[in-house]
Order: C-alpha cells, then structure tokens, then sequence
C-alpha cells in the first residue's frame, strides 16, 4: 500500500500528516471532549433554569436551614435529641437511625443467608424443600408488603403493655414492640471493650501466623478454638478483674408503659424483620450458587484425606465459592441498605422519612433531594469499598 507522503523544500520524501478525524485515537479524544462539554453545557443551563426560577418565586435556596430549629419531634434516636435542636442534628438522627438498621440487618441476613443456603443442599429432604419454599416464598412477595405484614402483626395482633407476652424474665413483647433489660453503663465497660478490640488483633495474628505455619510445615493449628478463647476470655478476665459490674436496667411496667429497659419500637422491629427475610432469602441463592460452583472432585479428594464433612466446608468448599458468592452478596447489601428508605411507609423515622419531614417544613426540596441522594451515595460507596478490600483479601491467588 502505497504512503501519503509529500516533498518538502529540501527534496526529502517525508510521510504526509494524517488528519485527526482518522487517527482512532484522536478522534476517540475528540467526541468525549464533545461529550464532556455537552454535558456541562446541559448542567449549567438546568442550575440556572432552576435558579432563575427559585428567586422568581422568592423560594430561598442554600443549606443555611440546617441551622434553624427543627420544632418537630422524632420517636426514636440514636444520641439525644428534642424539638429545639436544629434541622441538621433531625437529619443526623435520622441517618444514624438507618445505620441501626441497616448494620444490624445486614449482619443478620448474611448468618441467615447462609444457613439457608447451605440447607437448600441438604441431603436430607425435609430441610431442603422447607429452605426452598422460604427461597421462593420470600422472593416473590414484594419487600413493602412484608413491612405492612410485620407492621400489622405487632399493632393488630400483640397484646397492650398490660397483657404483654413475657417469654423469660425481664422481656416483654406488646404492641409497644420488644422491651428487654441493658446492663447500666460502667466504667469497665470501656476497658471491656478495649480487650475484645485487642483480642480480635491477636485472633487477626494468630491466624496468618496459623496459615504461614501450615503452608511451611503441613501442620494444622486450631485456629478457631484458640480464637474463641481469646475473643471470649480475655473481655471476661478483664471484666473479672475490674469487679465484674453487672446492674441491669430491667424493665418494669408502670402505669400503661414500660419504664427502665430499652425498647425497640414496632416499626423498628417491622422494618428489621422484612429486611432480613426478604434479603436473607437473595443471599441463600447466592450462598447455593456459590458453593456449587465448586467441583464435586474437590469435595471428594478432601474426604478422601479424612476431613470432616464441616471441614471440608469450612476449609476447602466455602474458600473456593467465596469468589462467587461476595459480588451479589454486596448487591444485596446494598439492597437492603436502600429498600430501608420503605420505612416512611411504616413509620420509621429513617434518613429519607426525616427529610420528608424536613423538606414539608422549609419548602427546599431541592437540597433535601441532594442531601438524601448524598447520604445514601455515601453509605453505598463505604460499603462497596469494604467488600471489594474484603473480596481481594480471600480471592484464590493462582499459581
């Protein structure tokens, strides 16, 4: 083929220059240049639409209401709070109440996940068909209506503080929701709680020294019982030595409520419970998919060098169905974490229900809107980020 040159002054034969528009790659610069400043372009004009029309209608814009008083109250915070503090402690409150949730669910349907899944491929029948019908029947029914269900059963089928149900000493379960007993705060507590840290960085030790050790020699170290020891006796030796402080709050009922104790209220309790069976039932399909993925000949050449069949599980089918399992699960994760905005519909005084509050109050819609897609951008990012650290750090490294 022959080149595009041309002859400069000098009677050298030199190859023409190709025009951008056929060079791939400047050409590939150029339309997202293009892109880039269409998008812009498009930014400015609705900021400035929206803002032209803000100050025709005299609606004040900036986040300069975060600081006046909220004067409304919420049913239940994490950290103190009460109608004179400002909009912006309303919509902390309400972010930390959809952290509760969201933590406590999300570690309680990984656990639950997990035990249905493996039940799902249990070779005995009964377990098997009974996990596969909370698969399927919680799959198919919407996560709302689950909250509407859990939410009818505590006000329309509990009994009043009077006639609460009392399934052990000091619990009461009631249409004012679960009432149970906390321990009264102590100074050793804090030292309690620097030693179960101190021992989860030992546990956290112990075990790369455990892998290291087996990789060196064959030799295998009982890892989880020595980690079980520590994670539960060194908090208790030091609870021990500080005069084992143990004065509980229990509850008690006086007049038509509870005083003493902490309550979780009906629509906390609703709102958990179909989180967790909702999500817990993705998770199980996530669990049985992963742990198929794994060859039958791996479960078979680790029976035949003697493990136990929950070793097999723990040591050589779950490590392996980890690199299928983890990236739904963070899925669902996050799922859950945003189907938690549904606790408007039930009464929750969630992130999303806090700033409806807030927004109907003020007028500003427009920063409400960002705030909520902010928090929740934020909460979805920490926990990818997390789970992509965790899925690098048990990925299968080939050899």
């Amino acid at each position: 083929m022959a080149l595009d040159t041309t002859q400069t002054h000098d009677g050298v034969l030199r190859e023409k220059p190709e025009p951008f528009w056929l060079d791939p790659k400047k050409r590939a610069i150029f339309f997202q240049i293009l892109v880039v400043g269409a998008v812009a372009l498009l930014a400015w004009y609705l900021i400035s639409n929206t803002v032209a029309n803000l100050q025709r209608q005299k609606i004040a814009t900036g986040f300069g209401f975060l600081g006046k008083e909220a004067s409304f109250e919420i049913g239940e915070s994490v950290i103190a709070y009460d109608a004179s503090n400002t909009y912006a402690r309303a919509l902390v409150v309400g972010a930390l109440n959809t952290i509760k949730v969201s933590f406590i669910g999300i570690v309680i349907t990984v656990f639950l996940g997990t035990f249905i899944g493996i039940a799902r491929l249990s070779s005995n029948w009964l377990i098997s068909r009974l996990a596969a019908i909370y698969i399927e029947g919680m799959q198919d029914v919407p996560v709302l209506l689950q909250l509407f269900f859990w939410y009818a059963i505590f006000y329309e089928t509990l009994p009043s503080p009077r006639q609460a149900l009392k399934p052990m000493h000091g619990v009461f379960l009631c249409n004012r929701g679960l009432v149970m007993p906390v321990p009264e705060w102590h100074p050793a507590y804090g030292y309690v709680f620097l030693a179960f840290a101190a021992a989860c960085l030992m546990v956290w030790g112990l075990r790369r020294w455990a892998r290291k050790r087996q990789d060196e020699t064959g030799k295998t170290f009982p890892v989880f019982r020595v980690s079980l020891a520590l994670v539960l006796g060194l908090p208790l030796g030091v609870w021990a030595a500080l005069g084992a402080p143990f004065a509980m709050s229990v509850p008690e009922l006086r007049g038509f409520n509870f005083r003493g104790g902490t309550t979780w209220s009906p629509e906390f309790m609703a709102l958990l419970l179909g989180l967790i069976l909702y999500t817990a039932a993705f998770v199980a399909e996530a669990v049985r998919a992963g742990i198929q993925s794994v060859s039958k000949g791996q479960r078979e050449a680790a029976m035949a060098l003697g493990l136990r069949p929950a070793q097999v599980l723990r040591l050589v089918i779950l490590p392996q169905a980890l690199r299928v399992i983890i990236p739904p699960l963070t899925s669902q994760m996050l799922n859950l974490t945003k189907n938690s905005s549904l606790a408007v519909a039930i009464g929750y005084p969630d992130f999303v229900s806090v700033a409806n509050t807030t927004i109907n109050q003020t007028g500003q819609s427009i920063e409400g809107v960002a705030l909520i897609m902010l928090v929740y951008l934020i909460f979805s990012l920490s926990t990818s980020a997390f789970m992509n650290w965790y899925n690098k750090k048990v990925k299968l490294v080939e050899r």
